[in-house]
């Protein structure tokens, strides 16, 4: 029967593996958990001059590099000057060169949120009116490409090796002591300090580029090593790595001088291992957890020490699993009932921390039950919860067949020394008759001891491989162990995909975050919208209708400056600043994203350089562009024109 279910456990690791592959792989870069919630000047919007800076506002602090903030001209050359500074709160900025020309410019940036994780875009705004630019946005993506695939493989081995090592370590400590030493036991747990090891570095090395340039041949760049260990999430993984040294030691104590004592001997040892496991296990834990989501946002001192509980129910409760799926399956030695049973208890145990602390994590990170549904962190979550569930359930069934669970292997093996000491007995007694019987040539007696010995020891191998055998063939055919091999291995497949998602989870947007950023943006718009409605809408335009008196400058106010009926006022002016008067100014408004207009409009004139025009109906919101037609002479005419964003 272990020979039909060897084929299949790999089969479903196989499959296991390929799904957290298509997790990892389709989630995408790290989404970013600071969000621009607004900008000066506003995406999109046309202003008459140029302004003397742009600032970004994030729903949170950022961490700036020389290179964060970039607003580029429309054939794509850098305008800004100096470095980005810290304007206020959660507001940063950069100075912007003077005399900028009209046309369309573009802001990127690429900061780093105070949660460790990597957040860009871009957006543009125009001076004058649009223009046609070189500037390409779309890639312009935190985390993503070889590097961000990487960095997100790193974190999911580290959360694995994590769990593996303090899981089956706990496991071995607290439920299965004679597991110290069982080679398959030991080869998890050190397994697991190798993964994590190595995932750390890894992740080390490649935050740098994570975080900067997504470039692989950046990931060795010393100069950006330098830079990393200065931050926090830096400091993070140099802590881990200095803590997994810690851990080493635990190890080889735990496989060694305890795995050599007698029973007794065993208690205090056992005493003083449990509290040194537990702060290495929880240092590990927070490396993580003062670094990442819960170092930031709402009540962060309550939220750290949570999340490291949470962590530790999660590798105690899921690594000793992975240890018993192990006992079960690759263990010569035979785990006893009360061994399971006393996992059973510390994993019930376990997933009770685990939910209260979950609960108080999905608030914190929630804030609404709309964001459930209505944010992709709150969609991931619903998964995650899904599959804790199912998990639970499954455990459900293990514990019933624990708890039917007979210890026959445990006698078969008890009463195999004894027929080992009979067969043994037996073999001697007919090696004492066989030389009674030759009577006694010295010679022939002494040429035989060495192939008898050597005989001997291979009787005794085979009788051992034989006796091997017969205890997992009595082990396999107890119905109640074979039950309990399945439902522990599916859980373990729900772990596997768990963790993927959690590791997906870790790196999307909490959504809390995101819908705070969506209300800063509809209040902005709403800000803009009350402004441009309160007769912020004025366009200055300078004019030349080439004749001997034919400069000046145009003003156009449209109020409200929204969808439906507006008040317009057309004032004309010479140079100096006197009114002008003109024989006649007409007004076309067109918006050329949805070809409409143009629009005419013919204002009737008020008094000298003043013309007005009610009722003007403007029947889309959008980016409108509005030209006004001078005429100084029965000859002399121009036509200038200027974009405004109305409704």
């Amino acid at each position: 029967m272990t020979q039909t279910i060897a084929p299949r456990v790999r089969t479903l690791v196989l499959l296991l593996l390929a799904v957290c592959g298509l997790l990892l792989t389709t989630a995408g870069p790290g989404s970013a958990h600071a969000a621009l919630t607004g900008s000066d000047p506003q995406q999109g919007v046309v202003v008459d001059k140029a302004p003397d800076q742009v600032s970004l506002t994030f729903s949170e602090k950022v961490a700036l590099s020389n290179d964060s903030l970039r607003v580029l001209d429309p054939k794509g050359k850098p305008v800004q000057q100096g470095k980005p500074f810290e304007a206020g709160g959660t507001t940063y900025g950069v100075k912007l060169h003077g005399g900028l020309p009209d046309g369309t410019y573009t802001v990127t940036y690429q900061v780093v949120s105070a949660d460790s994780h990597p957040v860009a875009g871009a957006f543009t705004f125009s001076i004058g009116a649009p223009s046609t630019t070189s500037v390409s946005v779309s890639g312009d993506t935190a985390g993503g490409g070889v590097v961000g695939w990487l960095y997100g493989f790193g974190r999911y081995m580290s959360y694995a090796g994590f769990i593996v090592l303090v899981g089956g370590a706990a496991f071995v400590l607290g439920c299965w002591q004679r597991g110290a030493g069982v080679r398959p036991m030991q080869r998890l747990v050190v397994g697991g300090w190798l993964t994590l090891t190595s995932a750390t570095l890894l992740l080390l090395l490649l935050r740098g580029s994570y975080t900067g340039s997504g470039k692989v041949g950046d990931i060795f760049d010393l100069e950006l090593l330098g830079n990393v260990l200065q931050t926090k999430a830096g400091a993070a993984l140099v802590s881990r790595l200095l803590l997994l040294a810690a851990a080493a030691l635990f190890i080889s104590v735990l496989f060694g001088a305890y795995d050599k004592r007698e029973d007794e001997e065993k208690r205090d040892l056992t005493f003083g291992l449990a509290i040194g496991g537990t702060v290495v296990a929880a240092g590990l834990a927070a490396s993580w957890a003062t670094a990442e989501h819960a170092s930031v946002g709402l009540q962060a001192g309550i939220a750290m020490p949570v999340d490291v509980v949470h962590l530790l129910a999660v590798a105690t409760w899921l690594g000793g699993l992975t240890a018993l799926l192990v006992a079960l399956y690759r263990s010569d030695a035979p785990i006893e009932s009360a061994a399971v049973r006393r996992f059973s208890q510390v994993a019930f145990g376990s997933v009770v921390a685990l939910v209260a602390t979950g609960v108080y994590q999905s608030w914190r990170q929630l804030g609404s039950w709309s964001a459930f549904t209505g944010t992709r962190y709150g969609q991931l979550l619903l998964v995650k919860i899904g599959l804790v569930a199912l998990m639970v359930g499954v455990a459900f069934i293990s514990r019933r067949w624990t708890a039917q669970l007979a210890d026959t292997v445990v006698r078969q093996s008890k009463r195999a020394p004894q027929k080992e000491r009979v067969t043994a007995n037996a073999a001697g007694s007919g090696k004492s008759k066989g030389g009674g019987s030759k009577g006694g040539g010295s010679k022939g007696a002494g040429s035989r001891p060495s192939g008898d010995s050597k005989r001997a020891a291979q009787l005794a191998r085979q009788q051992a491989a034989m006796d091997t055998a017969r205890q997992k063939r009595t082990r396999d055919a107890d119905p109640n162990r074979f039950g309990l091999r399945r439902s522990v291995l599916a859980e373990a497949g729900v772990a596997v995909v768990l963790l993927a998602v959690t590791t997906v989870l870790t790196q999307t947007e909490p959504g809390r975050t995101e819908e705070d950023a969506k209300a800063a943006k509809s209040a902005s718009s709403s800000s803009s919208s009350s402004s441009a409605g309160s007769g912020a809408v004025t366009l200055d335009m300078s004019f030349d209708t080439g004749g001997t008196d034919g400069k000046g400058v145009v003003t156009v106010d449209v109020d409200p400056a929204r969808v439906g009926g507006n008040e317009m006022h057309v004032y004309v002016q010479r140079p100096n600043g006197r009114a002008f008067d003109i024989p006649e100014v007409k007004v076309a408004l067109t918006l050329e994203a949805k070809k409409i207009g143009p629009l005419t409009v013919t204002p009737d004139r008020i008094s000298t350089g003043h013309w007005s025009a009610s009722n003007v109906q403007i029947p889309m919101a959008g980016d409108w562009k509005v030209a006004v037609t001078v005429r100084t002479s029965d000859i002399d005419q121009t036509t200038v024109s200027k974009n405004a964003q109305i409704g």
